[in-house]
Order: C-alpha cells, then sequence, then structure tokens
C-alpha cells in the first residue's frame, strides 16, 4: 500500500460542514485514524469523539499528526492548504471548483516545501482494509496485491468494483483529481507503486485532456518493471467540448483518447476498450 497505511494520523478541515461531517463518519466507521478535526470557532468541541481545534497549528501543537484531507469550500481552500501544507507530510484536497490560480500556488507552495499533494477535485485515497480517506464507496474494496490510479472518481468505483467482484483486491486505490492543476502525478503514483512490496500489478485510468497519460506511458517505459494495463475515457468525445471534468478537453489533435491509447501500445501497455475488459487484461500479464 502506498500513502495511507497504519502510521497514518489524520486531520479533517472542515470537520464540522455537512460534507465534512458526513465522510468523517464514514472514515472513522472504516477504522481510519482520524485524530483531530478543525473548523475556525468551533474549537474545544468534540464530533464523533474526535476533538475538534480552531487552526491547524493548535491541533499539531496537541495532536500527533501527519495527514490532512481539505473538505473546505472553494473560496477557502487555498489558505486551508496553505496551513495544511506548513504541518502535515500529505495533504488530501477533495474540494473541487478552486480558482486555477489558487491551485497554482497550492502547489508551488508544496514544491517549495517538499509535500505531497493530492487533488484538488480528488475522491482521495483508500488502502482496503487499513483506512480511506475521501469519498469513495468502501464496500466495492477488498485487500489485495493490484494498485489503481485515476483521474476520475466514478471511474475508479466502477473498476474496483469489476476487480472485487473477479476476486482481485487492491492494494490501494487513488485518484489524482480531475482538474487541469494537481498535485501528485501519474508518475510519481507510479514509482509509489513500484516501490510498494504490496503491489504486484497497476491499473491506470486515464481521460481525454492534457498529456499526462502520454507523459505516464514515457515513465512506464524507462521505470517501471511491474505490469500495468490501462482504460482511457472519452473515445467518442468531439474536440473542443469540456467533458466532465476541467481539465478533460481535446484541443486540436492533442490530449485525445486515441493519442493515449497509442502512447501506451507503444511501450507495451495494454488499454482496455471498457472497463469490463480490464480483469482479463490484468490475468493476462
Amino acid at each position: 500500500m502506498i500513502l495511507l497505511d497504519k502510521d497514518t494520523r489524520a486531520l479533517v478541515q472542515g470537520i464540522t460542514g455537512k460534507q465534512g461531517s458526513f465522510h468523517t463518519k464514514q472514515m472513522l466507521d472504516y477504522n481510519t485514524n482520524i485524530v483531530a478535526g478543525v473548523t475556525p470557532g468551533k474549537g474545544g468541541q468534540e464530533l464523533y469523539g474526535v476533538p475538534v481545534y480552531d487552526s491547524i497549528e493548535q491541533a499539531a501543537s496537541n495532536e500527533d499528526l501527519n495527514t490532512s484531507i481539505i473538505f473546505v469550500p472553494a473560496p477557502f481552500a487555498k489558505d486551508a492548504a496553505f496551513e495544511s501544507i506548513k504541518h502535515m507530510d500529505l495533504v488530501i484536497i477533495i474540494t473541487e471548483h478552486i480558482p486555477v490560480h489558487d491551485s497554482m500556488q497550492i502547489m508551488e507552495y508544496a514544491n517549495r516545501k517538499g509535500k505531497t499533494v493530492i487533488g484538488p477535485n480528488t475522491p482521495g485515497i483508500i488502502s482496503p482494509g487499513i483506512g480511506k480517506l475521501g469519498i469513495m464507496p468502501t464496500h466495492i474494496f477488498e485487500p489485495g496485491n493490484v494498485g489503481v490510479i485515476s483521474r476520475s472518481g466514478t471511474l475508479t468505483y466502477e473498476i474496483a468494483s469489476q476487480l472485487t467482484n473477479s476476486g482481485i483486491g487492491q492494494s490501494t486505490c487513488l485518484g489524482i483529481g480531475g482538474d487541469p492543476v494537481i498535485g501528485t502525478k501519474y508518475t510519481e503514483i507510479l514509482q509509489k507503486f513500484e516501490d510498494d512490496p504490496d503491489t504486484d500489478k497497476i491499473v491506470l485510468i486515464g481521460e481525454i485532456g492534457g498529456n499526462a497519460e502520454e507523459k505516464a506511458a514515457k515513465y512506464i517505459e524507462e521505470n517501471i518493471t511491474k505490469p500495468v494495463v490501462g482504460f482511457i475515457a472519452g473515445l467518442t468525445a468531439p474536440p473542443g467540448k469540456r467533458m466532465g471534468h476541467a481539465g478533460a478537453i481535446i484541443e486540436e489533435d492533442s490530449g485525445t483518447a486515441l493519442s493515449k491509447i497509442k502512447a501506451f501500445n507503444d511501450v507495451g501497455v495494454e488499454v482496455a476498450k471498457r472497463p469490463s475488459e480490464i480483469v482479463n487484461l490484468l490475468n493476462k500479464v
């Protein structure tokens, strides 16, 4: 497993909000180690037995923490992320609709501090049987040795469900986020799976827009020895139309599903035509 393991000690930013409180309960029910929460002005309260603080600085001085998950509304997400990056090693930003300029500043600060950011606009991370930091439904995941990485939350769920129903468990599943500007890229997660003794095979789920999948293909060719299979969403998407995610847009010949499929095929990565084919491809590699 990667990023989320038995040593994870997490804080929830925006813990008392509607989304934050709902998903905190879900994460706790999955035995995730949620140590503290932060909502300005709500310090001194408890939610589901989790102490709430007014700031991360206050929480960090009272609790042993290394990870933050952010459910703060988009206009306030940059400040929340900066505060997290200052004190945490891993920051997961669930929030969507964060302005691109804010995301650029968040990533620049994280790079400067040498911290890991997942998202924004991510479903989060789940290491089945250990815990989840995100919004994914837990019943479709099972512990195992296949790592799953995706730009899409719903496709992650679909493919994890297919794997589980076929008796194939997962080491860690995560979404890197569907926005044009994100923190951790495919390449970095691929390397973490490559280095992870609990992961034997990797499923990479891509989609139209940008060149992240093409870069991942080149990285696989040069650095990854474990078997990788892929799926690219958006084969029938028309050029110039944004499809769901802010980053899912084709401009001229770049970012098309065909260009991404070719990039993977050229380095020996088989790409499923539909999610239901992934199990068969995994069984072949």
